[in-house]
């Protein structure tokens, strides 16, 4: 009778024993399968690489981080640059739809597009894109009503031009060089140009169809005109020193759109952060990823300030002077 009563309560520790490891299985294999469920996926596309878009990018991780959202813990983030090439950009879209990509960012205008051709389904986020609705990614800013919604950074155009005005009070002429094939550049060179033009100046525009054309171009405007204005253009901004290194020899000065083009040769600009723009867009895909808000119904949130940057060094360079007003209102930064 002992033997049966041993051996009865040896049966009984097993099935408690085989209870609990079964549960502790499941247990863990429950919390594997909910761990796997957190590992979610940012889809990040940029057009080119250059240092404001390269800020952008920076930006982006760190806005996603200060939500709760980190690569390497909770988030996979899958980054592919098309180094200029929109046949990359297509191809690369594709391959970011078919990473599974929870949300996805476009950096830069040609970016944001392709992203936004290769599908109506998936979340986009725009990273600081100038003209949204020109590139035709939203129809309304307040009302996006697709699948896209971002960053418009809207480039403070009157205030660059006012600063400049008061730098060169008797100029005549600016020349403004835009890459012809950039939606975003055209469309604050024409803003440009209006405000110029109202003010009393003569308007001389340069379009360039690659970077190859700059040198030339620059050249040709720094002989017709008196300062240089250049727009957020990506095909520029990747060959800038190329700019800088004519308008040198010619002692012209170039106004930027730009923050960091100030420090790399630029004279001055009322300048957004690029940084901080990317910083905006991160957010704004973290909150699509907790499922606070969706494109469809999530405003275009529009940047149009900027902050006064003046490269004094540069100023010297070219034998000019910057007004006292000016110096106690703006950031004064070296050149690179």
């Amino acid at each position: 009778m002992k033997n049966k009563g041993i051996i009865g309560s040896i049966i009984a520790l097993a099935v408690v024993l085989i209870g609990v490891f079964a549960y502790q299985m499941g247990s863990r294999q429950t919390n594997a399968t909910e761990n796997k469920k957190e590992i979610k996926t940012v889809g990040i596309l940029q057009f080119i690489s250059h240092p404001s878009l390269d800020q952008i990018k920076d930006g982006v991780i760190e806005g996603l981080k200060q939500e709760g959202y980190e690569d390497g813990k909770n988030i996979k983030i899958e980054f592919l640059n098309g180094q200029g090439d929109q046949s990359k950009l297509n191809s690369m879209s594709q391959q970011l739809l078919e990473k599974k990509s929870d949300v996805l960012v476009g950096i830069a205008t040609p970016a944001a597009k392709a992203l936004a051709n290769a599908t109506s389904d998936k979340p986009i986020i725009m990273g600081a894109i100038s003209d949204p609705i020109g590139a035709g990614l939203v129809k309304d800013l307040k009302n996006p009503g697709g699948n896209v919604t971002g960053v418009n950074n809207l480039t403070p155009v009157d205030q660059q031009l006012d600063m400049a005005k008061e730098m060169f009070p008797d100029a005549k002429t600016v020349g403004m060089i835009y890459s012809s094939s950039e939606e975003n550049s055209k469309s604050q060179i024409e803003r440009a140009e209006k405000r110029a033009t109202k003010d009393g100046l003569t308007v001389k525009k340069y379009a360039i169809s690659s970077s190859n054309d700059i040198a030339q171009i620059t050249q040709q405007a720094c002989q017709e005109t008196d300062y240089l204005y250049i727009p957020q253009d990506n095909t520029i901004a990747s060959a800038f020193q190329t700019l800088i290194n004519e308008s040198d020899k010619a002692k012209k000065p170039v106004f930027v759109s730009v923050d960091n083009m100030a420090k790399e040769g630029g004279i001055a600009t009322v300048g957004q952060n690029q940084f901080d723009l990317g910083v905006e867009t991160g957010k704004m895909a973290a909150d699509v990823l907790s499922g606070k808000s969706k494109p469809a119904d999530t405003p275009v949130n529009v940047i149009d300030y900027g902050d006064m940057i003046i490269n004094e060094d540069k100023a010297k360079e070219l034998g000019i002077t910057i007004p006292e007003k000016i110096k106690e209102k703006a950031e004064v930064v070296e050149g690179e």
